[in-house]
């Protein structure tokens, strides 16, 4: 069994004095419709569950009244022994998203509070007009992604203790000892390849074997391009599978800023920016942009145009490229431009599902560029990716010029202090 940080937000959310339905948000299969499932049987002495995409039959029961009273009067008629026991009972409504008033409803059950209730969906942004009113202030909403690399070590077995050794190496002077920062290296080979697809890791948990991986993976990909032809408009499906198929491309170029031109001669904002916003509220890549000033707040310097993209899922990306890429990454073997895209892809991947809102920074007038900006308590931190040890000019100039409290170069080998520029091996970026 995979362990999740988010059941512990579940936990949080139970206990909350203002008791909000919540919304779990997430792409297919990172496993929202699983942890729900194992919190409510943990946690509740009632737990019932309403899928509206395996059983449409139950978008009925919020036809007509949406008092709450009358919700699960119907509910009874549908769920055998259905009975709500005070202060622990959960109502679970799955993929959403097919019944548009079950979500304008959550304001109602929230008031109501007999009965917690969490409700989750995919692909939720795509179907937002489609609902009759927005529960604003009765309605938590999260964001459920594959599992992150530190959910990945847990279920590899590397335990509490362990990843506590690694957090004081961090902390203090030092390098790593070698026969440990191989093996964590590994481990960043390994979640490269695998990712954090909760169906991919088990499997890999268990068998050890690349191929399996890669055959699950596939299967993934496979829905991805499915729901695509399955729920976009008609005028939209060739366009979003054109934008889907161009990740690759994009992420393989030394400047891996994202060009229409990629997608295909002549492409433009224009024609694409919807499919793009499409593939986003699926919830498969998402947007990172350039800013102008890397002063506080960024997004008050983020340039709308200038941007890159980057799958939710690193393991998926690397799959995309093809199994015998897969296992030269293993080898740290890969000698071309594709290189630096795909370990960009694995920084943002471990920091996005951190919480952290990434930016880049590249002037104009200048080649040099820094990969990662973020904001922490009250500054903006630096982060160059290297996909080994080497010269790091943008990032020295960087230091020169805007002088932030700490700076980091992540490299593909051992960790390291040069004044405010502080290096660290890739599976160090859990602790910043």
């Amino acid at each position: 069994m995979l362990k999740r940080k988010l059941y512990g937000k579940l936990k949080e959310w139970k206990s909350a004095q203002k008791k909000e339905c919540l919304l779990v948000k997430g792409a297919r299969q990172v496993g929202k419709t699983y942890l729900i499932r194992q919190f409510g049987n943990n946690e509740y002495k009632a737990f019932y569950e309403l899928n509206f995409y395996e059983n449409k039959e139950y978008s009925t029961i919020f036809d007509g009244s949406l008092d709450p009273k009358e919700i699960y009067n119907k509910m009874s008629l549908y769920i055998e022994d259905f009975k709500i026991i005070d202060n622990s009972t959960l109502i679970f409504l799955d993929e959403i998203q097919f019944c548009p008033r079950a979500r304008t409803a959550l304001k109602f059950l929230a008031m109501d509070k007999r009965c917690d209730v969490i409700a989750s969906g995919s692909m939720l942004g795509l179907h937002y007009k489609e609902i009759e009113s927005v529960p604003v202030g009765y309605e938590h909403s999260i964001e459920m992604y594959s599992l992150d690399f530190e959910e990945f070590l847990w279920g590899l077995g590397v335990n509490e203790n362990a990843i506590s050794i690694l957090r004081d190496y961090f902390e203090n002077d030092g390098k790593v000892d070698d026969d440990i920062n191989e093996k964590y290296l590994g481990y960043i080979n390994d979640y490269l390849i695998v990712g954090g697809m909760p169906e991919v890791v088990a499997n890999y948990v268990d068998n050890r074997n690349y191929q399996e991986a890669s055959d699950i993976q596939e299967k993934i990909v496979k829905s991805y391009r499915d729901d695509i032809i399955k729920y976009a408009e008609a005028s939209e499906k060739t366009k979003i599978l054109k934008c889907f198929d161009s990740i690759t491309i994009q992420l393989a170029k030394d400047n891996t800023k994202f060009q229409y031109k990629k997608i295909e001669t002549g492409g433009s904002n224009k024609k694409y920016a919807n499919s793009i916003e499409w593939l986003i509220d699926a919830g498969i890549i998402r947007k990172c942009y350039n800013i102008s000033l890397p002063e506080l707040p960024l997004k008050a310097f983020y340039e709308l145009d200038n941007f890159k993209i980057y799958m939710l899922d690193v393991g998926l990306l690397t799959h995309m490229y093809g199994l015998q890429t897969q296992l030269t990454l293993k080898k740290n073997g890969i000698k071309n431009t594709g290189k630096g895209g795909i370990f960009e892809n694995l920084v943002f991947d471990i920091l996005n599902k951190m919480g952290k809102t990434l930016y880049y920074f590249k002037n104009a007038s200048n080649s040099q560029e820094i990969e990662f900006l973020y904001e922490c308590e009250g500054g903006v931190i630096p982060v160059e990716v290297k996909s080994k040890n080497g010269k790091t000019i943008s990032l020295n100039n960087y230091i020169e010029k805007y002088n932030p409290d700490i700076a980091y170069k992540v490299i593909y080998g051992n960790k390291g202090q040069d004044g405010k520029k502080k290096t660290i091996p890739y599976y160090m970026l859990i602790f910043i």
